[in-house]
């Protein structure tokens, strides 16, 4: 016998917003129990010295510090421009709206 009933997996698929026939929830019922079942087993393996993780392998950082560096001023970035406003590239319309 399932330890999740009936009425709980109707409940999961409520919450889930998924419509479930009379006969998927009476299947699903025991899948989801095997389910949790198998979970129960992971956490009596996890050791308590094996930190969780997201990855099996360790992942680091690879980006570049950010840094100051000389840049472009305003006036030199728009000076190829076809068309600048207030310090900004002009664009066409695309909407309508004001």
């Amino acid at each position: 016998m399932s330890a999740l009933s009936r009425d709980d997996v109707a409940h999961v698929a409520m919450l889930a917003r998924i419509q479930l026939t009379d006969e998927e929830l009476d299947r699903l019922a025991g899948q989801l129990d095997q389910i949790v079942g198998w979970v129960g087993q992971i956490n009596e393996v996890a050791a308590a010295d094996v930190p969780p993780m997201s990855h099996p392998l360790p992942l680091t950082n690879v980006t570049r510090p950010d840094e100051v560096r000389p840049s472009l001023t305003a006036e030199q970035a728009l000076s190829g421009a076809p068309v600048a406003e207030e310090q900004r590239f002009g664009v066409p319309r695309i909407l309508d709206e004001e």
